[in-house]
């Protein structure tokens, strides 16, 4: 005759807990891998987190810097005519500053890519104050010519939903925050963006690649890494495409 062994219902509860903080903590630590350190110095963003495979950098992309974009009653207002990017002589766009809601969801080792895809109209990196980068169109095909005299005092400017953002060298972080040779913050696809010099000299157009980039050692990544720079000769963000395979960013 075989016997019967009866498992009290108390012991089955506690199994079943056990197993499900278990399911519990292997999800979670999904979302808890280390966040490299380089990320700590986007000091504009809300939260940074990662999966292991990606950083995850939220921000509402305002700038923390004065400018005439922002609603008169905002302590960062200020009055602004005169000068702006290249010379010209400044003229406010109709469009007022407004709080996004941004994740920029990017590559934590980034890759060469093979393709090397255009970058697109809208945000194609996050800079250090949480304020996105954009290329240098205004639209498809179509340059920044008529939009360059509506860049502020720090070289940036809003669109009609209220997206401020940085098409040049953010002059704010360069002269301000930092040096003409500091991170500047990253594109999608995890490639720093570095200002105007390296090593105590300007970059000339000529050590960079189609892609405004180059692979040497910086004060960030002792080990060398590929970067994009700004310079003096073409003061925009990007070059050709992306180097790498960019991540995304939602809003």
């Amino acid at each position: 005759m075989r016997k019967l062994f009866i498992i009290p219902i108390s012991l089955i509860a506690i199994f079943l807990i056990g197993f499900s903080c278990k399911k519990e903590a292997s999800a979670s630590s999904t979302n808890t891998a280390t966040v490299p350190s380089i990320y700590s110095k986007i000091y504009g963003a809300s939260s940074i987190t990662s999966d292991g495979t990606y950083v995850y950098i939220k921000t509402s992309g305002l700038p923390d810097h004065k400018s005439p974009y922002y609603a008169t009653s905002n302590s960062l207002y200020e009055n602004f005519t005169g000068t702006t990017f290249g010379g010209n002589t400044f003229k406010k766009n109709p469009n007022s500053i407004s709080s996004q809601n941004y994740t920029f969801k990017i590559p934590i080792n980034p890759q060469v890519s093979s393709n090397h895809a255009a970058t697109p109209l809208g945000a194609i990196g996050v800079s250090l104050n949480g304020v996105p980068f954009f290329n240098q169109y205004a639209g498809p095909n179509q340059p920044l010519t008529n939009e360059i005299v509506s860049f502020d005092q720090y070289y940036g400017h809003p669109q009609m939903s209220g997206q401020y953002h940085y098409h040049v060298e953010p002059i704010y972080l360069t002269t301000i925050k930092a040096t003409k040779s500091a991170l500047l913050g990253f594109l999608l696809d995890g490639f720093p963006v570095y200002g105007p010099e390296e090593n105590g000299a300007k970059v000339s157009n000529s050590s960079l690649d189609a892609y405004h980039g180059h692979t040497t050692v910086t004060a960030d990544y002792p080990n060398g890494i590929y970067h994009y720079h700004i310079t003096d000769a073409d003061p925009y963000i990007n070059g050709s495409g992306f180097y790498g395979t960019a991540g995304t960013v939602s809003n």
